[in-house]
């Protein structure tokens, strides 16, 4: 794309290992304690807050504990239960008709693997990464949502604004063993200091290094 200036591969590399430094503690904030529970909590937080997500799942997790009991569930139900979620009514839809799949093709399990989770309804590449990574310890991609897409873009990781695009830029530049923790800490980043519309580049440790793609208002 003209007029995107991108980072050259060792200067990628610093400005990684300076994220990975300044938030050590980066993770998914979601609340789960099991691949099910995952798979709910990231079909309810597509563009909406993970606050709010975690708020209203303390009390469904409570009531739904298998992909059988989603199954046999009626979406009002489950709706009675669902706050300040965008989309609920579709979302809560594609809980019940991925929990079917999963007790006809699965044993009610969640499956470990890409294409079969990007087969389930309400799950596209950026969840099935979410969930492989969170809840099973695999790896096979990055994660990329408006955060990363922002910051990877404005720092020159990518000279692209497409998920798939800057998920696959990220994967060439980013070491695979970091491939499952960057993506929360670039988020954090965004979150923090590279916020949108402006960032707070008076207060980043990368003014130096970054290009500021796109950046036409700071602090």
């Amino acid at each position: 794309m003209a007029g995107v200036k991108l980072l050259d591969a060792v200067t990628a590399q610093k400005a990684i290992g300076i994220l990975k430094m300044e938030y050590p503690n980066a993770k998914e904030i979601l609340n789960f304690s099991n691949p099910l529970e995952m798979m709910v909590a990231i079909i309810l937080a597509a563009r909406s807050k993970d606050e709010t997500v975690n708020a209203c799942t303390s009390e469904i997790f409570k009531r739904y504990r298998t992909a059988k009991d989603y199954a046999s569930a009626k979406p009002e139900e489950i709706l009675k239960h669902i706050h300040g979620i965008l989309f609920a009514g579709n979302k809560v839809k594609s809980i019940i008709d991925a929990c079917k799949v999963l007790e006809q093709k699965y044993n009610g399990k969640v499956p470990n693997d890409m294409e079969k989770l990007m087969e389930l309804p309400g799950i596209g590449r950026k969840s099935a990464n979410t969930i492989l990574i969170n809840a099973f310890g695999v790896a096979e991609g990055i994660p990329v949502d408006t955060h990363v897409v922002r910051v990877s873009y404005r720092l020159g990781l990518t000279e692209s604004q497409k998920p798939d695009e800057i998920e696959q830029d990220l994967m060439k530049s980013i070491d695979k063993k970091d491939w499952g923790k960057i993506s929360y800490v670039i988020k954090f980043h965004g979150k923090a200091i590279c916020k949108a519309p402006a960032p707070i580049c008076s207060r980043c440790l990368l003014q130096s290094l970054c290009p500021k793609n796109g950046v036409t208002k700071q602090s």
